[in-house]
């Protein structure tokens, strides 16, 4: 009790002390002292009653340097491959064990060469800048110890973070009582933390530049090594910018730079930070000729090829409750989180993808048709890749750039989609053995069926003309003969015998998605002419259902994020793939038995992947607005669409890379683009063959 009594008394008197000489201080911005003191002195009670009442209140800064605004990185599934970084401030937070010796006592001299001694607060320090500003008449200064700038930057990084930038304008502005809270606050700071603590605190929350905050960064950004190698030089001019971060930054102003470094080595020679030897070598190079620069870019345009599917992952961090409730919330935390964000990107997936893509359809062929796929892991969830021959390019752009990924969704960076024609009809299939029925049951076709024959279709009047290509049917048909070639009138008469309805589950059940946000409830949305594929879709939604199949029935949301970790290193939670075995195994077995078929006795003979491994295929044409291709095998399923972006653009009479052809289909291009994807990455990525799924279809639905 008697020391604790004793502290007490210590801390008021060195109070007043401080107290007494502010109050003639520099915080009058230039005002003329006379006739200054006496209404202070009027308000002196009312300043140190205030000031108390804080103190009394317990208020603090926390030392938890993980609180500090940090850079947030992606990183591709090797946990190597950087894809972006995203921040307000750029900021790297490091222990002070990796902070070289040289860095810590630059600081000290520049800041406050008293740190050791004083308690928070620095009375010669204040009577010191009073003397320089008001005696001698010299720059402003405002005696602050590094403590207290230590307090200063928390109180204002903390107002930014809770989105308060009023509170963030008092914690910086000029006045008697925010140095008054910044003194009292910085006395508790000192009894409760070490020096150690505090420094460690300061070098990481400080400015050393533009948009370069603490001592790591800008070791990295200066001269592109970590805050632990710098030596005396370095450290020197990085120490010397926190006085003026706009004008003593290095990259801006080289000549300044080294004058203001030059003070420093000055400080730490004066003071016995460093030898007068040190010093003069230190010197003997200019700030310009040791600078070795690193740009630290930001957000997904630094992804390259891989931008489409970092955009979709920040997309998912923007939009997912699971990062916060707000989409502030979110935003902060991706921009301030410190986050370490690995993904499920498959670099050598995502390359063979983007090559496959822009060898069949190049940036800027004359067509101005876009080809984009996705390729997912099923049985995981997992997105391997994304790839469309357009520039990634956050502000839109020319034809050949955007920053919409057609590979998916519009509720996750995507445009309205797209019509994908037959590729459609093994969700039939699916949806026809859900219902009880065999794929080898012989059904009577027309090619004129009344919509109000439909179960729970949303549009209830007319007559629903179909046909298959060339104006045939096939009458009777079994489903299994009418996928394998591609029959629409069978498709029909399919939906009219099981309804709707049913289709609809099994879109579900596979994981199919509409792209439209205002039609991703499917079962609200179900018309007739959607079973030839005319609904918008995109390739996500569709690798992913036949991923379903491909996972003999286990259906997996895609997923982007494998794992996250805050600035402490713990794991945080992300969204799950959810995979839940929707479809009977037998049913997926008949399924990939009939799509195998498919390329083996029906019209997607082209689809054969290399080495007479099973294949799994569908070609797809809607009308000639769009066509499409997509398959799978047991470890991998990808889907890839081309059309016109721009609406309805015939895809017929044209010349594509170079080949001209009357009648573009989903044999033409997307299936060659698929395969040329397919038998690329099997082949990098040595993935063996299993050719049991599908061998056998089941008795139940055969």
């Amino acid at each position: 009790m008697t020391s604790m009594k004793k502290t007490q008394r210590m801390t008021f008197r060195r109070f007043l002390i401080l107290l007494l000489a502010f109050i003639v201080l520099c915080v009058g911005g230039g005002v003329a002292t006379s006739g200054y003191l006496i209404p202070l002195v009027w308000g002196l009670n009312k300043s140190v009653e205030a000031a108390k009442s804080q103190m009394v209140a317990g208020e603090s800064v926390s030392m938890d340097l993980t609180a500090l605004p940090q850079m947030s990185k992606i990183y591709a599934g090797d946990g190597k491959t950087l894809l972006a970084q995203f921040y307000t401030q750029n900021r790297q937070v490091v222990a002070l064990k990796d902070i070289s010796d040289k860095m810590q006592k630059a600081v000290v001299a520049r800041e406050d060469r008293r740190f050791l001694d004083h308690s928070g607060i620095d009375p010669q320090g204040i009577a010191r800048a009073f003397v320089n500003t008001y005696i001698k008449k010299g720059d402003t200064q405002g005696g602050s110890t590094l403590t207290q700038q230590y307090v200063k930057n928390v109180l204002m990084d903390q107002a930014l973070s809770a989105g308060d930038p009023i509170t963030a304008y008092h914690a910086r502005e000029e006045t008697i009582s925010r140095k008054l809270r910044e003194m009292l606050i910085a006395i508790q700071l000192e009894k409760d933390h070490s020096k150690a603590e505090i420094l460690q605190g300061y070098l990481n929350i400080a400015q050393f530049g533009v948009n370069t905050y603490g001592v790591q960064t800008a070791a990295q950004r200066y001269f592109s090594k970590n805050a632990k190698d710098l030596n005396l030089r370095e450290a020197a001019t990085i120490a010397a910018v926190t006085k003026n971060p706009a004008h003593y930054d290095p990259t801006v102003d080289p000549e300044q730079s080294e004058f203001q470094r030059n003070i420093v080595l000055n400080q730490m020679e004066k003071y016995g930070f460093a030898t007068p030897e040190e010093v003069k070598d230190a010197k003997s190079v200019s700030v310009k000729d040791s600078l070795h620069p690193s740009t630290v870019q930001i957000g997904c345009q630094t992804a390259g090829n891989a931008a489409y599917f970092c955009d979709y992952v920040v997309r998912t961090i923007m939009t997912n409750p699971v990062f916060g409730k707000t989409a502030a919330d979110r935003r902060r935390l991706l921009y301030q989180g410190g986050l370490r964000i690995y993904t499920t990107l498959d670099v050598t997936a995502q390359n063979d993808a983007y090559n496959a893509m822009v060898r069949h359809l190049p940036i800027g062929d004359p067509s101005g048709l876009a080809i984009m796929m996705a390729a997912v892991r099923p049985g995981t969830g997992e997105i391997l890749a994304m790839a469309q021959n357009r520039n990634y390019t956050a502000g839109g752009g020319d034809d050949n750039s955007t920053s919409i990924n057609y590979a998916v969704g519009q509720e996750l960076g995507g445009g309205t989609g797209f019509g994908i024609g037959s590729t459609f009809k093994p969700i039939n299939l699916v949806a026809w053995m859900m219902s009880g029925r065999k794929i080898t049951q012989p059904l009577k076709t027309s090619m004129y069926y009344p919509i109000n024959s439909f179960a729970c279709s949303t549009k209830k009047f007319g007559t629903w003309h179909v046909q298959n290509a060339f104006g045939t049917t096939v009458n009777p048909e079994t489903p299994l003969h009418a996928l394998n070639f591609s029959h629409n009138t069978t498709q029909a008469s399919m939906g009219q015998i099981m309804g709707l309805c049913q289709v609809g589950k099994a879109m579900e059940a596979l994981g199919y998605q509409n792209a439209m946000t205002s039609e991703q409830d499917v079962m609200k949305n179900l018309e007739p002419t959607m079973l030839i594929g005319t609904k918008n879709t995109s390739p996500l939604s569709m690798a992913t259902a036949y991923a379903t199949i491909a996972a003999r029935g286990k259906r997996c949301t895609p997923i982007a994020i494998s794992k996250m970790y805050g600035p402490d290193g713990k794991e945080m939670r992300i969204p799950s793939a959810n995979c839940t075995q929707t479809l009977d195994p037998d049913l997926a077995e008949t399924a990939a038995y009939a799509m195998n078929k498919n390329v083996t006795a029906g019209i997607a003979n082209m689809a054969q992947l290399a080495d007479g491994r099973m294949t799994y295929a569908k070609t797809g044409t809607n009308e000639d607005i769009s066509i499409s291709g997509g398959g799978f095998i047991p470890q991998l399923s990808a889907f890839v669409l081309v059309s016109n972006p721009k609406g309805y653009v015939p895809i017929a009479n044209m010349r594509i890379n170079g080949v001209y052809r009357g009648y573009w289909d989903g044999a033409n291009l997307p299936i060659p683009a698929w395969k040329d994807f397919m038998d690329t990455y099997i082949r990098d990525a040595h993935i063996p063959a299993e050719n049991s799924l599908g061998k056998t279809p089941s008795s139940k639905y055969f």
